[in-house]
């Protein structure tokens, strides 16, 4: 089985870490450099610097050195602001994006060291959230200079240089509440999957235009998309009843999305299903997190899960990296 160190980033317990592939979790407390009680909403890393990850919390962006398991904090025009997400170029780790509420991103060519703002009129305050937030920022695997943001609540947002520039493309969306925005290719050609509060969007012109998607549950509310790493065709989506919710399940597309069925967790998620993770060094290890902190496992690529015995408080980040 795959060796990997999974990293939990939690609202008001920072993050947590596992080395036995989710058995047991324990605490990065404030001795390692980031505040034991800091609200964490993004963590990312890049596949080329190993042991490095990108932290976005209520403080400002961290970088966690695997090597210490220490945590620095890397002053930057976001601090006070809450880094909602955060987005490595998939081929040069220098280039990364971040996202933060109020509505901005960000975007860095030294690994996140400096930072410039990217241009865009994303909106400053919204009825719903007061002020709106950068759920996601997705690259395009293949062409990294087309990169997709969601904003809960203004949409989704296209930039087609790298994340300079960003302009608003919602046409067909039946709602603006940007959860999630994954890029899937299917025999090369660019699909968009946005997640909203009122259901799965699809696109493949590139967001010029929208449609919802059905989905086997009979719940609207949609959080997250992932698609496994491996390029085979299935996709995830998180689901639930509300936020936080009560009840959530994980649907399993076989098939780019063009038809969904239960993926089947174990029990009861007890909240809405907010968080999948992949990665491409093992396309069959894949981790669930529910809102309230329930966790599933799966090694076998999504075909089936186990609940993992550790129960944390609300998360927003999951990311496993091999070791």
């Amino acid at each position: 089985m795959t060796e990997a160190d999974l990293y939990v980033g939690t609202v008001g317990m920072s993050t947590w870490t596992s080395g036995d592939l989710g058995k047991t979790l324990s605490r990065h407390w404030s001795k390692t450099g980031l505040f034991s009680e800091s609200r964490v909403w993004a963590l990312s890393s890049h596949p080329k610097v190993p042991n490095e990850i990108l932290g976005g919390s209520d403080s400002g962006i961290y970088s966690f050195d695997r090597t210490t398991s220490q945590w620095t904090h890397i002053p930057t025009p976001m601090d006070g602001f809450n880094i909602w997400s955060i987005a490595h170029h998939p081929n040069d780790p220098n280039i990364v994006l971040a996202g933060i509420s109020p509505s901005a991103i960000y975007r860095s060519e030294d690994r996140g060291r400096t930072w410039t703002r990217a241009n865009g009129d994303f909106a400053p305050v919204c009825r719903a959230v007061g002020k709106p937030r950068v759920t996601q920022i997705s690259f395009d695997p293949e062409e990294p200079d087309v990169v997709f943001a969601s904003i809960e609540i203004d949409g989704i947002w296209r930039s087609r240089d790298g994340g300079k520039n960003w302009v608003r493309v919602v046409e067909g969306m039946v709602s603006d509440d940007g959860h999630a925005v994954t890029v899937v290719r299917k025999n090369g050609k660019r699909m968009l999957f946005a997640a909203t509060n009122e259901g799965l969007h699809a696109s493949d012109d590139d967001g010029e235009h929208w449609t919802k998607r059905a989905l086997p549950t009979p719940w609207a509310y949609t959080r997250m998309v992932r698609q496994r790493a491996d390029g085979s065709g299935v996709v995830f989506v998180g689901n639930g009843d509300d936020v936080p919710g009560s009840k959530g399940v994980l649907l399993r597309s076989r098939d780019y999305g063009e038809t969904w069925e239960d993926a089947k967790l174990p029990g009861e998620t007890q909240s809405t299903v907010w968080t999948i993770a992949t990665n491409a060094a093992d396309p069959k290890l894949i981790f669930v997190g529910t809102c309230f902190g329930k966790y599933f496992r799966s090694t076998d690529g999504g075909e089936t899960f186990e609940k993992l015995p550790r129960e944390l408080g609300e998360t927003r980040a999951l990311i496993w990296l091999p070791r």
